[in-house]
This record gives C-alpha cells, sequence and structure tokens, in this order.
C-alpha cells in the first residue's frame, strides 16, 4: 500500500471543504493506506484510525490568517519526506506550496469579499485576501496535478490564474445519504412539532453572514417584497448561519416587521434535520466554487434555488433549470422563482425526485473513489 499526505486545515464532518478533506482521508485509511494529515483539528474518529498519522499545527491565536504559514512550513517538511520516499501528497489551494497534487475547493480569484463595516474586521478581510491570492497563485501554479469540484472551479482558474486546462480534473462532491434523505411524512410532521414549526411553507437558507458572498442581502430584499406586496404569501424564511452581520440582520428584520416571516437560528449542528423539515432552499451566492449546502437540500428531496454561476448548478438537469438565478443581485427575479416555486410547490418537490436520488447514489467513498483515480493516473 502506498503512503499519502494531505494538507488541510481541519479534517472533520461539519461541512464544506473540511468534510470533503474528512472523507478522502477516511477513504484512504480504510483501504489500508498509511495516511499522514497536517492540520488544525481532525474529527476523532478519523484520528483513531490505525492507518492514521496526525502532525497537528496549533492556529495561533484560533487565526487562519496566523496559523496558515505554520501549516504551509510544516506541510512542506513532511511533504519532503513523504514524497522522497515515494509516497503522494495532496494540498489544498494555496495552503501548502508544494509541487504535487492540489486539490481545489474554491478560488480566492474569482472572488473578492465586499466589505460593508468599514471597520478593522473589513481590514482584516482585506489582507487576508490579499494574502491568500498570493499563496493561492505560487502553490496552484506549482501543482503537477489539480483536481477541483467542479467544472465551474477548472473555468476560473483557468481564466483567473492562467491554468493550463490540461492538469486539471473534475471531481465531483458526493454525500452521506444516510443523513441527508427525504423524510416520511411522519418525520417531517414530527420535526416541525420539534422546532415549534407550523404547517405552513419553510424555506431554507443556510450560509454565513459575514462577506455577503452567499447573497442573504439580495434574499432579504426579496423576502421583504413578497411579504409586502404578495397576497398570500404564508412561508417562513428559516436563517442558518452565523457571521459578523447576524445581529445587523435581526436588527433590520426587527425594524421591517418581518420577526414573525423570518427566524434567525445562527449556527446549527442539527442542519440535515432542519433541512428534512423544510420545503426548499433559496442560495442566490454571488460566487459558490461548488455549493455543498445546496447539494445536500437537493439530497433531501428539497427544490434548491440557487444560482446558476455555482458549481453544483452545472448539475441540475434540464428539468430544473427554472430553478437557477442567472443573476444572483436581480431582487425582483428572485422573488419571481420564489412566487413561481410556492405557486407549485407540490409539483416542485415531485420534479426533484429523480435527481435527488441521483445525488445520493453517489457518497463520499465514490467521490474518494474517484480522486484516486485520477491521482493514480498522473505521474
Amino acid at each position: 500500500m502506498s503512503t499519502y499526505l494531505v494538507v488541510a486545515g481541519d479534517f472533520v464532518k461539519t461541512g464544506g471543504m473540511d468534510r470533503a478533506n474528512y472523507a478522502l482521508a477516511r477513504y484512504l485509511a480504510k483501504t489500508g493506506h498509511e495516511t499522514h494529515l497536517v492540520a488544525y483539528r481532525v474529527d476523532s474518529e478519523l484520528a483513531a484510525m490505525p492507518n492514521v498519522v496526525i502532525h497537528r499545527v496549533p492556529k495561533l491565536a484560533n487565526s487562519y490568517l496566523l496559523g496558515e504559514p505554520l501549516l504551509d512550513r510544516v506541510g512542506r517538511w513532511w511533504a519532503s519526506r513523504i514524497a522522497g520516499g515515494g509516497g503522494r501528497v495532496i494540498v489544498n489551494g494555496g495552503n501548502c506550496n508544494w509541487p504535487d497534487a492540489n486539490w481545489v475547493h474554491y478560488v480566492h480569484a474569482a472572488w473578492r469579499p465586499i466589505d460593508t463595516a468599514q471597520s478593522l474586521s473589513g481590514l482584516k478581510i482585506r489582507v487576508r485576501h490579499r494574502y491568500a491570492l498570493a499563496r493561492e497563485r505560487r502553490a496552484i501554479g506549482r501543482a503537477r496535478l489539480i483536481i477541483v469540484n467542479s467544472n465551474c472551479t477548472r473555468r476560473d482558474l483557468e481564466q483567473r490564474l492562467g491554468i493550463d486546462p490540461h492538469r486539471i480534473r473534475t471531481v465531483y462532491l458526493g454525500t452521506d445519504s444516510d443523513v441527508f434523505r427525504p423524510p416520511a411524512r411522519a418525520e417531517r410532521a414530527a420535526l416541525r412539532a420539534e422546532l415549534g414549526w407550523g404547517s405552513g411553507p419553510m424555506v431554507a437558507f443556510v450560509g454565513a453572514l459575514g462577506d455577503r458572498r452567499k447573497g442573504f442581502d439580495v434574499l432579504f430584499e426579496a423576502w421583504s417584497a413578497l411579504c409586502r406586496q404578495v397576497e398570500g404569501w404564508d412561508a417562513k424564511l428559516v436563517v442558518i448561519g452565523a457571521g459578523a452581520e447576524l445581529e445587523r440582520w435581526r436588527h433590520r428584520a426587527r425594524q421591517s416587521g418581518l420577526e414573525g416571516r423570518i427566524e434567525f437560528m445562527g449556527f446549527r449542528r442539527d442542519v440535515p434535520k432542519l433541512l428534512r423539515a423544510c420545503d426548499a432552499l433559496v442560495a442566490p451566492a454571488r460566487y459558490e466554487a461548488y455549493g455543498l449546502g445546496v447539494h445536500e437540500a437537493l439530497c433531501c428531496g428539497l427544490p434548491a434555488l440557487v444560482s446558476a454561476h455555482a458549481g453544483v448548478a452545472e448539475r441540475y438537469p434540464a428539468a430544473l433549470r427554472q430553478l437557477l438565478l442567472q443573476d444572483p443581485e436581480d431582487t425582483d427575479d428572485l422573488a419571481r422563482r420564489l412566487l413561481a416555486w410556492h405557486t407549485g410547490r407540490v409539483c416542485w418537490r415531485e420534479r426533484v425526485a429523480p435527481f435527488s436520488s441521483e445525488l445520493r447514489r453517489h457518497g463520499w467513498d465514490d467521490m474518494a473513489r474517484d480522486m484516486m483515480g485520477v491521482l493514480n493516473g498522473i505521474k
């Protein structure tokens, strides 16, 4: 069996790139490979596997900006030893400057954070972005093989960083079909009762309320318009996520008289349960390399309105194209599409079902197996 080193900030199951990194490391270990991880955090189940060797890196002051230079340094130190012994090295984006395989989850050059605060936190965002751009360009530019989570990410690397497309391979993310699945009617009713929700339509937004990349500001304006202007608009918006602007949005909802129409739930660890209790998801992101939250909502059987330029959108079948937002800045279009979903919501669940089933058939092990095929094909 081969030896692999994976350099990533976190190998945990909370979501996004961390969940994908966890899935790859677990697959490598359980298929008998000696698996070295350079990381800040590693899930306890993964850490307990006999083939896993952890090289833990402290995250200084709990800051990624301060911790990344040390992650890079430790990653390169171990990479030189493992590669010298014939092993393979997999890094994420600009987190470690090593010229083997680079698994790109996000392209910093494709999105410039919006600074709404013009404060110290905004300055930190700008400094971190410039730092990430430089590291990303250097590390990805050196990689022999680049694995991306979507063709959208592939195009961003080609157009923004000038990467040769022949070096790039697309491997779609997987899912945990036991966790993200459509609920039975009785289960859904029980979940709603547990959460204190009524029988009316519930729409979820899942994402950080920070630099506005996820587009919650556009959704807020569209939702406000629907509540003011559309007679019979009985849907409630459930906002799942925390961030620097959470309290600001709560205040705006109170000022706008929307307290009973929008529920801010903050950070939650029970997202699968919340999705199974909802009727739809909306994700008007300005930039989304893939969109695992959308993928997971679809696996739960929810119609998901998402930006057409998000990576996950390229997987939508023709029957679901009306759920794609062509311009994430267009508040009126988002409101119209939400209203169209509301009018035909029973039919939309039926139309989503085949795609939901297809996504659930591609698990995390399938993703990792696809990655191994790509890695073994490139020497």
